[in-house]
């Protein structure tokens, strides 16, 4: 789970999820929407790829990233059990608040 995170640590890797999110791509539309250069947005698919997060996908001659939503669900199933748990602690008074974003003179 920790690659998960490590690779979604990345904003490009973000936004590859972000555009995956509404279709599977080829690597060269993905690439398309980036100022860097092709190995680099191929090192992002890659990461994102070892993360289990993007599969590949092959019809006939076509190579689409799609991306995996097993992968996706496990990670927010693990932020929703953090935030429980904390939540229940907070309530019990075993674990300190978050302080206040606001300012005391507002």
């Amino acid at each position: 789970m920790s690659a998960v995170f490590k690779a979604l640590s990345h904003p490009v890797r973000r936004q590859i999820v972000a555009m995956l999110q509404k279709r599977p791509m080829t690597s060269g539309e993905i690439a398309a929407a980036f100022d860097m250069a092709w190995p680099s947005v191929t090192g992002h698919l890659g990461a994102l790829k070892e993360a289990d997060l993007v599969e590949t996908e092959r019809e006939g001659t076509s190579v689409r990233d799609r991306l995996n939503l097993t992968a996706v669900e496990e990670a927010i199933g693990v932020l929703l059990a953090i935030t429980q748990k904390a939540k229940a602690a907070r309530k019990r008074g075993n674990a300190p608040s978050r302080p206040s974003l606001r300012s005391k003179h507002a």
